[in-house]
């Protein structure tokens, strides 16, 4: 994450995070540490897995001390194994207690998101087809979730409601039809957003191709549907596959010739990845060394 998005978009959601941990103060580090003490601890993978978030876990200390620093020994993206040292923290010991949990939430969720990414981009090399995510992310968590889906191999579909035509059968139902979905947002979106819709039946897939629709989204069609639908539509539009795509069948998508794939599953359904944060050897006093694990 470049530094200007982290200032401007992630620090402020970093702050809350932090001040939903600390709502007053942190009882438990004001009680055994009355004042500040250099110290050190080491950023553990307990896990197999892709790292991302590292940037994201270093600005949790940085916001609660900009004197802290942070030592990586990989980078995002960078396979990582058990037992691996990833990062060293050095600052303030109350620092590092205090912003412990809110960075490894962070770090863990961002990393888990990326391995299982990188498992589903792998079941689709070779193939021409696109791993796209969705906008089922956690609340307030969207700019670290999607940045890990590309640290993982994944890429984006629209980031948010602005940033791009996405009509489904909502939209359709308030329009009055396909076509008429289509004409309107052709009619309303700037000339450089595309028009994208969601189909379920081959009777729409012709309306939709009709209508002059961008890219048609084949929502929870079986494989030979997919296919049928993908023949109909010969090229006239770009055409993407969604609905219970998860690591498990989404190799069934190579054969059908569609363009895209989008899987919720990215970021809804990622398991963490395992890590954790061990004092190191300058931190002095066996009550830190138990407050940290």
């Amino acid at each position: 994450m470049n530094d200007i998005t982290m200032k401007l978009q992630a620090d402020n959601l970093i702050r809350l995070a932090l001040q939903e941990d600390i709502s007053s103060e942190d009882v438990t580090t004001n009680a055994v540490m009355k004042e500040a003490v250099p110290g050190e601890v080491d950023l553990i993978c307990k896990q197999d897995g892709v790292i991302a978030g590292l940037d994201v876990y270093a600005r949790v200390f940085e916001l609660l001390d900009e004197k802290t620093v942070v030592t990586f020994y990989c980078k995002d993206g960078d396979v990582v194994t058990c037992g691996q040292r990833m990062a060293t923290v050095h600052g303030d010991i109350r620092v590092l207690l205090s912003g412990e949990r809110v960075a490894l939430n962070y770090l863990q969720r961002m990393s888990g998101i990326a391995t299982y990414t990188r498992q589903v981009a792998d079941l689709l090399k070779g193939s021409h087809v696109t791993l796209l995510d969705t906008r089922k992310t956690t609340p307030n968590c969207r700019i670290f979730e999607k940045y890990a889906v590309r640290i993982g191999g994944g890429c984006n579909h629209r980031y948010n409601l602005s940033d791009g035509v996405l009509l489904k059968d909502n939209h359709i139902g308030a329009a009055g039809s396909i076509t008429k979905a289509v004409q309107m947002a052709k009619a309303y979106a700037p000339f450089v957003r595309k028009i994208e819709i969601e189909v379920e039946t081959l009777e729409q897939v012709k309306e939709a191709v009709d209508a002059g629709a961008d890219i048609i989204m084949l929502d929870n069609m079986t494989p030979d549907m997919m296919k049928e639908a993908v023949q109909l539509i010969d090229g006239r539009a770009q055409t993407e596959c969604s609905g219970n795509i998860t690591k498990e069948n989404i190799a069934k998508i190579c054969e059908i010739g569609v363009d895209f794939v989008s899987s919720g599953a990215l970021t809804h359904s990622a398991p963490i990845l395992d890590i954790s944060m061990k004092t190191g050897t300058s931190l002095p006093g066996r009550a830190i060394r138990h407050a940290l694990t």
